[in-house]
């Protein structure tokens, strides 16, 4: 059985497209992620995860299997948050390392397969921290965006405000 009789035919399409596939698969899974370049972009990404680690802190409590904070924004640009007021930044560190802790805990709880490590866990603790890094997120891209006006956002390519 040769490599004609699996593909059918003479195969020779394969010996093209084989190679292809395999780079695009293997493309897809060594993508990494583009980190934020500008204090929109990185204030944009640490909100969209607040966003969904306030939807885990509402929904901690009816999974069987509860899942972990997201902290991926956090670990990637922890450093370059200068230009947040100090207050903001403050409340932006505690949920953070508050959700690290819980993610930690969680771990444990995994490894250990009990569910009793997560019986303590008071994941409500981090819901007031996230509503305000959230809230103060908010109003700082809201301020950014004005201070900006409107002919400063990314320009579709359709012309007649399409795509603005």
């Amino acid at each position: 059985m040769g490599f004609e009789d699996l593909f059918g035919g003479e195969g020779r399409q394969w010996q093209i497209m084989l190679p292809l596939i395999i780079f695009i698969i293997f493309a897809m899974f060594m993508r990494r992620r583009k980190a934020e370049g500008t204090d929109t972009e990185v204030a944009s990404s640490l909100l969209m995860d607040i966003h969904e680690n306030l939807k885990v802190v509402e929904s901690f409590g009816y999974q069987k299997k509860p899942k972990k904070f997201k902290v991926g924004s956090w670990q990637r640009n922890s450093g370059k948050l200068g230009f947040l007021e100090p207050a903001l930044l403050a409340d932006i560190t505690e949920a953070f390392n508050l959700a690290e802790n819980f993610n930690q805990q969680i771990d444990m709880a995994r490894k250990q397969k009990s569910d009793i490590y997560l019986s303590g866990l008071d994941v409500h603790k981090v819901e007031g921290p996230f509503t305000k890094s959230r809230d103060g997120l908010q109003k700082w891209l809201k301020a950014r965006m004005q201070q900006a006006g409107p002919e400063a956002g990314r320009r579709g390519c359709m012309p007649g405000g399409l795509g603005m």
